[in-house]
């Protein structure tokens, strides 16, 4: 069993930079890929981006890539998610997850409970 706690959400202006933590609790962390969702008031969670379990790869949703960035440190059971030039679209609450490499959100096993992020104009 995997526990997953996100943090850093807030509010920030347009084109601030934010970023966002996952620190997991339990064992093997270091064998699950992470992955970002995030959802928007009265939409379905979309996916943002993913890692792999070395942080060798990762994988955007068209509408982050060149904004955001995903990194891990193993040692320290922890995920990121750096945001910059941020849009009024990128408002919502940010889920972490982990589960396998991928952009669906059955892939992944573990999810945390969310942190929110608000971008105001």
């Amino acid at each position: 069993q995997v526990q997953l706690v996100e943090s850093g959400g807030g509010l920030v202006h347009i084109g601030d930079s934010l970023r966002l933590s996952c620190v997991a609790s339990g064992p093997s962390f270091s064998s699950y890929a992470m992955g970002w969702f995030r959802q928007a008031p009265g939409l379905e969670r979309e996916f943002v981006g993913t890692i792999t379990w070395s942080g060798t790869n990762t994988y955007y949703t068209d509408s982050v890539k060149g904004r955001f960035t995903i990194s891990r440190d193993n040692a320290k059971n922890t995920v990121y998610l750096q945001m910059s030039s941020l849009k009024p679209e990128d408002t919502g609450i940010y889920y972490c997850a982990a589960g396998a490499y991928a952009s669906t959100a059955v892939e992944y096993s573990y999810w945390g409970q969310g942190t929110q992020v608000n971008v105001s104009s």
